[in-house]
């Protein structure tokens, strides 16, 4: 296998990309061939710290690399699309990270024109194919005839005690409802597959713990054009042994998919729970577990899809712009 050489740009959430990267497992996929930030120091220092060759401080000194097969972009998701934009237009792919963009018509724009030019993007939420849990939600609402998606409850937390760094992060307006906008969007991402665009949503939110001008603690309610309704609530203030559960209830006409959900639930398991009516009157139980995926890169998808291979089951762009277009709500 003849690794993707991929210039990485956004070295401060980047810094955990290049940690990740350089995993034995993944270093086989893709290969860190350059760093860059604006802030060369850093670039000049992560790339001693890593032993990247290579480091620089423009993007448009990096796409003039010939070197540079892919671009893995790690920049705030405020205007996200024109950078990569730049990015297709010297006839790179793309692998960057949630939220997608600020805006939904800007990320549908982008998208289209990857797909006219042949590139790629591919982003870790949602993944640009199912993982197995989305798959088993899939294949049970289909076998079982669960019918038409009535309402859900979505929820995740952790235990942050965070400080102003005077990163997008501290600013309301680029980051509202933080723990919704950095958290939640896997959520959002997940419910927009089975419920669609939404009409309106109803925003609450506090700040109890954090030292960020930003919220720590938020729920949102949503009513989705197809009627169904729903709740979001994530938070950065609850310390109990269960972070990053991303758990789902999801009701539909006939029947419950539960996704860890109670106290038994743990970081590193996905659970899955179908109760169900049969067509026969009687009831239907199910349970699955899963090692946990939330969140993470297909850095093997990306390999196959740079080297031309056409993905089963990919995920499609209404998913990604739906979910923006609840972000968008936010402000």
């Amino acid at each position: 296998m003849k690794p993707v050489k991929l210039g990485l740009v956004g070295l401060h959430f980047g810094k955990l990309m290049i940690e990740e990267l350089q995993k034995p497992e993944n270093r086989k996929y893709i290969e860190i061939a350059c760093l860059c930030d604006r802030d060369e120091p850093l670039a000049e220092k992560l790339a001693a710290e890593y032993g990247i060759q290579k480091y620089v401080s423009s993007l448009n000194v990096l796409l003039a690399d010939p070197g540079i097969e892919a671009v893995g972009l790690f920049t705030s998701p405020e205007g996200r699309a024109l950078l990569i934009d730049q990015i297709l237009d010297a006839g790179r792919d793309v692998l960057t990270t949630k939220p997608f963009e600020r805006s939904a018509d800007e990320a549908r724009r982008v998208l289209q024109k990857a797909r006219s030019l042949g590139r790629i993007i591919h982003l870790n939420c949602p993944t640009p194919t199912p993982p197995r849990d989305i798959r088993q939600i899939d294949e049970w609402i289909e076998q079982y005839h669960l019918g038409r998606p009535i309402g859900y409850r979505a929820m995740t937390w952790c235990s942050y005690r965070e400080k102003p760094d005077g990163s997008w992060y501290d600013d309301p307006a680029r980051c509202p409802a933080a723990p919704i906008f950095r958290l939640g969007i896997y959520l959002i991402n997940d419910i927009s597959r089975y419920f669609g665009e939404v009409e309106t949503l109803q925003l609450l939110h506090s700040r109890l713990f954090t030292g960020r001008p930003t919220a720590d603690n938020a729920q949102l309610a949503l009513l989705h054009k197809n009627g169904a309704v729903g709740s979001i609530y994530a938070s950065f203030c609850v310390n109990d042994g269960r972070h990053y559960l991303h758990a789902l209830e999801l009701n539909f006409e006939n029947g419950t998919i539960f996704r860890n959900t109670g106290a038994d639930a743990v970081d590193g398991k996905i659970k899955l729970d179908l109760a169900a009516s049969g067509n026969d009157g009687g009831l239907i139980r199910k349970h699955r577990e899963f090692e946990a995926a939330v969140g993470d890169y297909q850095y093997e998808q990306f390999y196959k899809a740079v080297r031309g291979d056409i993905l089963e089951n990919p995920t499609p762009d209404e998913q990604v712009i739906n979910g923006i277009k609840i972000l968008e709500l936010l402000n």
